[in-house]
């Protein structure tokens, strides 16, 4: 199901009539396909509307993928520019909102609807959610602050870390556990809302339950989340000269306890969900796969992290990473001969 929502939005993305907002909306389909791959495990809470569920997730990480890419890799460094572009993400979980200009405060504009379509995809799916009042207010909050990290991490180089402390300030007596690194990395993962999305669809919110996700899930689920994705990334942000927060820990073995932390953290958490078993498998997913990317063996201490990580994770994450690893030994072997 993935696969066929992925190939109609690349056909769509090859359509761009301007040349720079196709080259990116290609990029980040090829480039971060398995966060819409990940991300569609969530369907499975859905039950009979995981067809529906699967559009929708696919849907809303692309334009997260998207515009990540736009902040990030394109042509501009304007903060308001980044946050109207984000508006598309509040408007794909409100399906009153009418559509905008999202590219309004950017030269490039012509992506002959892409946008506005992926975000109409995320309404007309969301309409199907009966109870989409009792879901609501934790998807804009959990949006709220994946929008504000993204404004903030792409300006200026010199204008990043005070702009994401300040942020913190602002928020640091409700997660006084955490550093303004942390804080930002738990802010940028979709987890929470697919979670949230993916229960309204099978019909399994009440108005408890909404805030009940958004807890187990925020900061430490979705946190353990985006660092791990930092952590398999250093040396590529290094020599790229992008931000990466594992690189505001005082050392290794400092980095190790805090990841140890939000390991612990996050079982506690997820213990409290409905569907506990599932909310624990991704927890020891997202150890297996992040801890079993081929680029853990360039990391200094790379090794001794996975072991730590691993023993902590339990015997679940250590079949999930060998098997991944196992995954991508035999798709380099195949690739391998593929080329021959």
């Amino acid at each position: 199901m993935v696969d066929e929502e992925m190939d109609y939005w690349k056909r769509r993305a090859e359509q761009i009539p301007n040349d720079e907002l196709r080259t990116q909306a290609l990029a980040s389909m090829q480039d971060k396909r398995f966060h819409c791959q990940g991300g569609s495990v969530y369907a499975l809470l859905a039950g009979e509307k995981g067809k529906e569920a699967v559009r929708f997730i696919v849907a809303y990480q692309t334009i997260s993928d998207y515009l990540d890419n736009l902040c990030d890799r394109s042509t501009s460094l304007d903060p308001k520019d980044f946050r109207m572009l984000h508006e598309a993400m509040k408007d794909a979980l409100t399906p009153v909102n009418p559509m905008k200009n999202y590219y309004e405060l950017r030269d490039d504009q012509a992506d002959g609807g892409y946008l506005r379509e992926l975000v109409q995809t995320c309404q007309e799916t969301l309409k199907s959610v009966e109870a989409l009042e009792l879901i609501h207010g934790q998807l804009l909050r959990l949006q709220g602050l994946y929008a504000d990290l993204q404004v903030h991490k792409h300006v200026q180089v010199k204008e990043r870390i005070p702009r994401l402390t300040t942020w913190f300030e602002k928020n640091k007596d409700t997660y006084e556990n955490l550093t303004w690194y942390e804080f930002s990395a738990a802010s940028g993962s979709t987890l929470g809302i697919f979670c949230l999305v993916s229960y309204g669809l099978g019909g399994k919110v009440n108005p408890t339950a909404a805030q009940t996700v958004y807890d187990g899930y925020f900061p430490y689920m979705q946190g353990l989340h985006i660092l791990l994705d930092y952590y398999i990334d250093q040396l590529e942000d290094d020599n790229e000269g992008d931000l990466n927060f594992c690189s505001y820990y005082e050392n290794w073995n400092k980095m190790k306890e805090r990841f140890l932390y939000f390991i612990e953290k996050t079982k506690t958490d997820v213990s409290g969900l409905p569907d506990r078993k599932f909310h624990e498998m991704i927890h020891q997913g997202l150890l297996g796969l992040y801890l079993g990317d081929k680029k853990i063996k360039s990391i200094p201490y790379g090794e001794e992290m996975r072991k730590s990580l691993l023993h902590a994770g339990g015997i679940t994450a250590k079949m999930f990473n060998w098997n991944i690893r196992v995954y991508y030994k035999t798709e380099g072997k195949r690739g391998k001969m593929e080329d021959v």
